[in-house]
């Protein structure tokens, strides 16, 4: 079960993307937190809060790559959720074996979204 205090945190430099993201898993109950990049969420407070991560793969300054790894190498075991505009098998491939929990195109489904999420949660 997940906790009230559970965050899902999302981080996309595309505004629009974010605030859908937001609007829908709020829409479902979810609590969320926006951040337009990598650094903004790691200087953030709710590392120790977030059960689950969305990011953008391509993302000026720090990629969602290696904002995994600096979780990682922090740490921080918080399950990871893809979004990327460039699919790349190579790219994907990589996230996946580096831990990812899922590895969207956008633009994807609010069920495929879903589904990511419940596999998300399931490795808390």
């Amino acid at each position: 079960m997940v906790s009230c205090e559970a965050v899902v945190s999302i981080v996309d430099d595309d505004d629009t993307v974010r605030s859908s993201i937001e609007d829908l898993l709020r829409s479902l109950g979810y609590m969320v937190r926006t951040f337009v990049s990598a650094k903004e969420f790691l200087e953030s407070s709710l590392l120790h809060q977030t059960w689950c991560l969305i990011s953008d793969v391509r993302m000026p300054g720090i990629c969602g790559l290696d904002l995994q790894a600096i979780l990682h190498a922090k740490g921080h075991d918080i399950p990871v959720i893809f979004i990327t505009a460039h699919p790349d098998e190579h790219v994907r491939e990589r996230a996946i074996q580096a831990g990812a929990v899922s590895f969207l195109s956008k633009p994807f489904s609010a069920a495929d979204l879903m589904l990511c999420l419940d596999r998300a949660f399931k490795k808390h």
